[in-house]
């Protein structure tokens, strides 16, 4: 027994194993040492022997994590270490700041080495004159493409869409599909997973999985072959339409038409996650009154924008102020309410902020709708009272103890059951109530939440300790 466990042990701290795991994770602190060294050093053999055991990811981890100057001599000096792939992976404000100092050429002949979507994604940032100004470089064909990427609207399926993609007639046999896809070689989309089937006016009749198509006899006929429960996508689709549909169709891809239901481009998972990703951070940086992710952003405009959200917090707090002045007599003649009213205020916003931060996330995924709007906001007011309960019991009687006063521990823990119970019931209503009037309840829930724990926990809290204990 003792061996085996030795065993577990040294598995556990092998070192090498450490190393393998860490270079799955991506960059670690001593790649990024020894890679600037080799930079202050201009060694460009040292630097390509580096850059060798890097993927596109990395090699965009590292210029975002960088600074500024040690940026512009990577992209000056060995801008032959950083494939075109490298650009598609960066984060949006740094790939902004990057590809406006360079050349419209330069930044045309990185995009004829992308995916279409890909390409889309690297100048929608960039203003519109210099957007033009780079696809007059382009090709014929690659022209056409972002054009009409661009002409959608966004954050909807035609800008998340890629024009490459592998469609076949229904009348072709599995034998021909596979005959073709062979001869086609490098023609074909670096990475996909279902095979379209369409009519002669384009229309989208059936969807092939790659594995379903391997194993079918070559005689076999597509339209026989083909999956009936097709999944085409309305280019004008907002993305997270389209995150709902991969999640509840369990989809590795699906077809995007036009107005008219013709095919014109094709959505895969990994696309899709990168939405699900982005609106899972949107929401948890609204909840937090950072409208967009500003951590490459500079001083200014980051200020900027959170500036206006606390503006908004300071009123909430004058209000909050203007409820505990009333109450200016008993507090001068009760020092202990001094002392104790932060604890009702703070316990009341953590608990709204768990009740609201579930009811926002199930609203996002559809999981919160009218239908069982009531029902959630009963259970989070009810979770309130248990805690609140529970919590109320807790501080009555330290606060009794403190100061000798049992009736001071009553009144906190009746005003502490209060604002629990208020907090569980205004988390999960104002959410709902905001997205009725298609307000996002990310950005402006927890203002008004805050307001409301704050005051009613303030007003409970010296009301009842005005008419108890004065």
């Amino acid at each position: 027994m003792a061996s085996n466990m030795d065993q577990v042990t040294s598995q556990k701290i092998d070192p090498e194993e450490d190393d393998d795991t860490a270079e799955l994770l991506g960059l670690q602190d001593k790649d990024f040492t020894e890679i600037l060294a080799a930079l202050e050093e201009r060694d460009h053999e040292k630097l390509k022997e580096l850059f060798e055991e890097l993927g596109p990811y990395d090699k965009a981890d590292l210029l975002e994590k960088i600074n500024v100057s040690n940026r512009e001599d990577f992209l000056k000096l060995y801008d032959d270490l950083f494939e075109p792939e490298v650009f598609a992976y960066l984060h949006e404000e740094v790939r902004k700041i990057i590809l406006e100092g360079m050349g419209a050429y330069q930044i045309a002949g990185i995009i004829s080495e992308l995916d279409s979507d890909d390409a889309l994604d690297l100048i929608l940032p960039l203003d519109e004159e210099f957007q033009h100004e780079i696809i007059r470089k382009l090709s014929s064909k690659t022209r056409l493409a972002l054009e009409e990427g661009l002409s959608f609207p966004e954050e909807s399926a035609g800008r998340l869409m890629q024009r490459e993609f592998v469609a076949i007639p229904q009348f072709w046999t599995v034998g021909k599909t596979i005959d073709y896809l062979r001869a086609a070689g490098n023609d074909l989309p670096d990475d996909f997973y279902d095979i379209i089937v369409i009519d002669p006016a384009y229309h989208v009749v059936g969807e092939i999985p790659l594995h379903r198509l391997i194993r079918a006899t070559r005689s076999e006929k597509i339209e026989d072959l083909a999956l009936d429960d097709t999944h085409p996508i309305p280019a004008t689709m907002d993305q997270e339409e389209v995150a709902e549909i991969f999640r509840n169709e369990d989809l590795a891809s699906a077809p995007v038409v036009d107005e008219d239901d013709r095919l014109i481009g094709i959505i895969t998972y990994d696309d899709v996650i990168d939405v699900i990703d982005e609106e899972a951070e949107e929401d948890l940086l609204k909840l937090g009154g950072v409208e967009e992710d500003d951590l490459y952003r500079s001083i200014l405009p980051t200020a900027g924008a959170r500036f206006r959200w606390l503006f908004i917090n300071l009123f909430t707090a004058i209000l909050a102020a203007a409820v505990i002045s009333l109450f200016e007599a008993s507090i001068e003649k009760i020092v202990a309410l001094a002392i104790l009213m932060p604890i009702v205020a703070s316990m009341g916003g953590n608990a709204g902020t768990q009740a609201l931060t579930v009811a926002v996330r199930a609203l996002a995924t559809k999981q919160l709708s009218g239908t069982n709007a009531w029902r959630v906001i009963g259970k989070e007011t009810a979770v309130g009272l248990v805690n609140g309960t529970c919590f109320a019991l807790i501080i009555g009687c330290v606060a009794g103890l403190w100061f000798q006063d049992p009736k001071l521990g009553a009144v906190i823990a009746s005003a502490m059951v209060m604002n629990l119970v208020v907090a569980g019931f205004f988390g999960a209503s104002v959410p709902i109530l905001l997205d009725r009037f298609d307000i996002d309840p990310a950005i402006a829930s927890s203002v008004f939440l805050t307001m409301m724990t704050d005051v009613i926990g303030f007003f409970a809290f010296l009301g009842l300790a005005t008419i108890f204990l004065l």
